[in-house]
């Protein structure tokens, strides 16, 4: 089918001339008389066969359709106006895309505003990573087409700065993959809130039985379109693996690019901590290459790709899978997996990277021992065995620059599932090496213990830090150990456990311990120097009941304090019962001693 036999608007008739289309590929073929009929379809159909045309031009056909007629328009124009118009289409209404990708947002927006050239149709791109401003004030403007990821849809919606009451047609783009990266509930969110009258489109490469249920769910009956039945990959493609060993693949990457010398050519790894290093890897080895993935930001990524579609010696894009879908990259001849994707449906939107537009692409994968699960589920989804390829021994590069190592000093990358190679690997989804018997706790951190000594533990419960430190000491148990570790104390050495510079034992009778330089006790009394009965030759005044002596400040800067703790706060003398510890003993003393007058006069001296 040729375009011009749509009978489109002259104005959309001129921009697709100006693309150069003239033959309507199969998807477009099918889907775009059913869609100007206004009927809800669900196509399928392979990577690269022109889907998104097949629904952005008919729905701009319908909104041009809906416009007010000129008293000059034809009776053509008339008949086409009644048969593929929007019904009361007012300026605030619009088409709503829904696509999984930032990437695959922003190329939908560059195909409306190439189609929507000539016939003043606008369009806004709305998805996360930038800023709310520039996308808030196009739809405060007025578009007529709005693609955007479902996150930032409803992050707006629930702003009030979209109305999805205002939707007049809703399409999903790669809608398997939405599903495939959690969206179902956000895409039954929206569902919820647009008009039940309104034109249902589904479009992806793979059937999902997921998004034609969701379908019915909310009211769409879509017309089935699947023109790859019996394929699920173009036939422009030719796919290879080779069967290597996981360190020989970065020899085999050196050895496909330079035999096959692709102009454009992406490389496809698992993991996006991988994407850095086959990146640099092939950049230190002559061959530059660009890194893309998810640990870029939007701007950076919007870069790589901007760079990597124009003419420069740049013509290698290393990337994960969020470079995988939708992506129209035309010129694109050779696709490489260094790892194969864990399901099916990836390999195929992967290698649909390349051979677009009917162009030949050839797609090659280095399959190890650790892609051999993954290739068997790749072959049962295609229904044949891929066909192997090999390097003769002289088209090798054996001489080139390594690897580059990753943190732990490996060069290869990580298992399946985030494991490394190595000894000791941890867990599935972590990263970095097991301590050695240490049960996958990633790497030490700074300051953390060396290996356990060897030793068994010491008898008795010990605490957190004592392991293998050798059997406890005779006589140890549980106490602390000395600070100075000197061994255990002496037997019978008394005082508190673990004080550095312990003291050694008692004296006889309780004198002062070795090393203290006070005086001896007194017989059956406190040692010299405390509250007992005064020295000879001793003229200080008397001390007063529970404060400092007469003329003595109390503190070190010679103020007196009140004597709070002679009285309570109504000034009224403290109660037995109120009097502290140390008054009472002061008191037992004084009676002891024949001090327990409390007047004012010196003591004399017995």
């Amino acid at each position: 089918m040729k375009f011009a036999e749509l009978r489109f608007d002259s104005t959309l008739q001129a921009a697709i001339d100006k693309m150069g289309y003239a033959e309507a590929t199969p998807i477009q073929a099918q889907a775009m008389p059913l869609v100007l009929e206004k009927k809800d379809v669900s196509g399928l159909a392979q990577t690269g066969t022109g889907k998104t045309a097949a629904f952005v031009l008919p729905l701009m056909e319908r909104i041009l359709r809906s416009r007010p007629l000129p008293e000059t328009a034809t009776e053509e124009e008339k008949e086409l106006a009644a048969a593929r118009g929007f019904a009361d289409w007012r300026s605030q209404n619009f088409i709503l895309v829904l696509v999984p990708t930032r990437e695959l947002a922003e190329q939908v927006y560059e195909n409306v505003v190439k189609y929507g050239e000539f016939a003043g149709l606008r369009g806004v791109s709305i998805y996360g990573g930038t800023g709310y401003d520039k996308q808030k004030e196009a739809i405060q403007q007025g578009v007529e087409f709005v693609v955007a990821t479902p996150g930032r849809l409803i992050d707006l919606y629930k702003e009030h700065h979209v109305d999805l009451k205002q939707v007049r047609a809703i399409v999903f783009d790669e809608a398997d993959r939405m599903f495939d990266m959690g969206f179902k509930d956000d895409m039954k969110y929206i569902l919820q809130r647009v008009p039940r009258e309104r034109q249902f489109l589904v479009f992806s490469a793979t059937l999902n039985f997921d998004v034609l249920n969701t379908a019915y769910q909310f009211g769409a009956e879509p017309i089935e379109i699947n023109i790859s039945k019996d394929q699920a990959k173009a036939e422009n493609v030719k796919d290879e693996i080779y069967h290597v060993g996981q360190d020989e693949k970065p020899m085999h990457l050196l050895s496909m690019v330079k035999k096959h010398n692709p102009k454009q050519l992406i490389v496809f790894s698992n993991f996006k901590m991988n994407v850095e290093k086959i990146a640099a890897f092939l950049t230190s080895n002559g061959f530059p290459a660009m890194a893309i993935s998810s640990l870029l930001s939007q701007a950076q990524r919007n870069r790589v790709i901007e760079q990597f579609k124009s003419e420069n010696d740049h013509n290698i894009m290393v990337a994960t899978d969020v470079a995988a879908r939708g992506l129209d990259i035309k010129g694109v001849d050779m696709v490489i997996n260094y790892e194969l994707p864990q399901d099916a449906e990836s390999y195929v939107h992967r290698i649909g990277r390349t051979g677009r537009a009917g162009t030949e692409g050839k797609a090659l994968s280095l399959v190890s021992d650790r892609d051999v699960d993954s290739l068997k589920r790749i072959e049962d989804y295609l229904k044949h065995k891929v066909e192997m390829a090999w390097f003769d021994e002289a088209d090798l590069i054996k001489d080139f620059k390594p690897f580059p190592r990753d943190s732990y000093g490996r060069r290869d990358g990580p298992r399946e599932g985030g494991r490394f190679e190595g000894r000791g690997e941890g867990g599935p989804g972590r990263e970095g090496p097991r301590r050695e018997g240490g049960g996958g706790r990633g790497p030490r951190r700074d300051g953390d213990r060396g290996p356990r000594r060897e030793g068994p533990r010491r008898d008795g419960p010990g605490r957190d830090g004592d392991r293998g430190r050798g059997p406890r000491r005779e006589g140890e148990g549980g106490e602390h150990r000395r600070a100075d570790n000197r061994g255990p104390r002496p037997e019978g050495q008394q005082g508190q456990p673990g004080r550095e510079g312990g003291r050694g034992p008692r004296r006889e009778g309780g004198g002062p311990r070795e090393g203290d330089n006070r005086g001896p006790r007194r017989e059956g009394g406190p040692r010299d120097g405390n509250r007992g009965p005064r020295r000879e030759g001793d003229n200080r005044g008397p001390r007063r009941e529970g404060g400092n002596r007469e003329g003595q400040p109390q503190h070190r800067n010679g103020q007196s304090r009140p004597h709070l703790h002679a009285k309570n706060r109504s000034g009224a003398p403290k109660t037995a019962k109120q009097q502290s510890v140390g008054q009472k003993v002061s008191g037992f003393f004084k009676k002891l001693f024949g001090g327990g007058s409390t007047s004012a006069g010196p003591k004399k001296n017995s």
